[in-house]
């Protein structure tokens, strides 16, 4: 059918048929000047072609490597002596529960410790007291659901081995569809003559589905009149189908490479070499030049009941951890540690049980439980 032309004051004919069509949901921008329509008209472009790129979340910097430092080596997870734990659970929505754990022959774990926790979908409360009048606690809220506040507090009495002290750390992380920015602050205070504490900043965006890039920043100033003192890294990573790669590399000549990759459903392997360059690395923030290397190899087994791992490294350090459920409320888990530079070994036991009520096993049939912001 032809179009009927119309006319517009004195000036030619307008073919209705060839003018775009309007998006009633998206209505043009009003004009204002020539310089703010050129850079919006940039952005909204960019904007658009970031979306059709449809890139993944590609995590934060501080997890860049928690394949390999998180999953599958003994990070924060082995022990000496004889430890015995009881937990109990009240709820799932909300979750609550406390646990009493109780160790002997451990220089770094207390005679008897308390913990309580509670969360829901937004909010996670935990609080744990030492026999030796140590407290930490932590507060993680999500406010929405881009946006996670990390609040967690340290108290250390004095002693004969250690003066004490306190620790205040205050993080926000912001989570966008192709990246996360961070932001964490360690005892911040402006009593001292200004701002002191350590800043923390990063930021990691996908460039491709599978490559990420991303900066993390340091600012330290602490009290007494002494200066600041600033560090800058620089970190990418790698997704393939079975493995991840990771690289970090700092200004001052430090550099930390990681490679994990899944052999089978059930087996994990990691690597990961910490290099750092004589005179450079972090000699302004640590007190000092030094050389040194580690490399540190890793495996992790998972079997129907029960979960292994291992590791080695170039310093002579041999340590595996055996994590095995005997009965659905009773856990076992066995660590060990041998240090041949030092001539030294670590052996370690604890038993967990988990004493849950007939109304809260009935409870995890019908009500879905918590997700708090760990």
């Amino acid at each position: 059918m032809a179009s009927t032309p119309i006319l517009v004051g004195e000036k030619q004919p307008v073919d209705i048929a060839v003018l775009p069509p309007l998006d009633v949901t998206r209505p043009p921008p009003q004009k204002t000047n020539a310089v703010f329509d050129a850079l919006l008209q940039t952005y909204t472009a960019f904007q658009e072609r970031r979306e059709s790129l449809q890139l993944p979340q590609p995590g934060s910097v501080d997890n860049i490597a928690a394949e390999v430092q998180r999953s599958v080596f003994l990070t924060n997870q082995t022990f000496s002596g004889l430890r015995a734990e009881l937990n109990k659970s009240f709820s799932i929505y909300p979750l609550f529960q406390i646990s009493h754990a109780f160790s002997a022959g451990s220089q770094q774990l207390s005679p008897y410790t308390f913990l309580a926790l509670y969360g829901t979908n937004s909010i996670l409360a935990q609080a744990q007291l030492d026999s030796d009048a140590s407290f930490s606690a932590r507060f993680n809220a999500r406010p929405h659901s881009r946006l996670t506040l990390k609040h967690s507090l340290q108290i250390q009495p004095s002693s004969g081995m250690s003066p004490g002290g306190a620790q205040l750390s205050v993080e926000q992380d912001y989570v966008g569809d192709d990246f996360t920015a961070s932001l964490k602050s360690i005892n911040p205070s402006i009593l001292e003559n200004g701002l002191t504490g350590m800043f923390i900043g990063s930021y990691l965006q996908a460039v491709t589905p599978r490559f990420s890039l991303g900066m993390e920043g340091v600012y330290q100033k602490p009290g007494g009149g002494m200066g600041p003192e600033a560090a800058l890294s620089y970190a990418a990573r790698y997704k393939g189908d079975d493995w991840i790669g990771s690289l970090q590399l700092l200004t001052q000549g430090g550099l930390q490479g990681s490679y994990w990759r899944r052999l089978t459903d059930k087996v994990e392997t990691g690597v990961d070499v910490n290099l750092q360059f004589a005179g450079l690395s972090g000699a302004a923030m640590m007190g000092g030049a030094r050389k040194e290397g580690t490399a540190t190899l890793g495996a992790k087994y998972e079997f129907s009941r029960s979960i292994f791992r291992a590791q080695v490294d170039s310093q002579g350090k041999i340590g595996c951890l055996l994590d095995k459920s005997i009965v659905p409320p009773v856990r076992i888990t066995f660590a060990g540690e041998m240090d041949h530079a030092k001539n030294s070994a670590k052996l370690g036991l604890a038993v967990s049980i988990e004493a849950t009520g007939e109304e809260l096993m009935e409870q995890q049939d019908r009500i879905t439980p918590a997700s708090p912001p760990f």
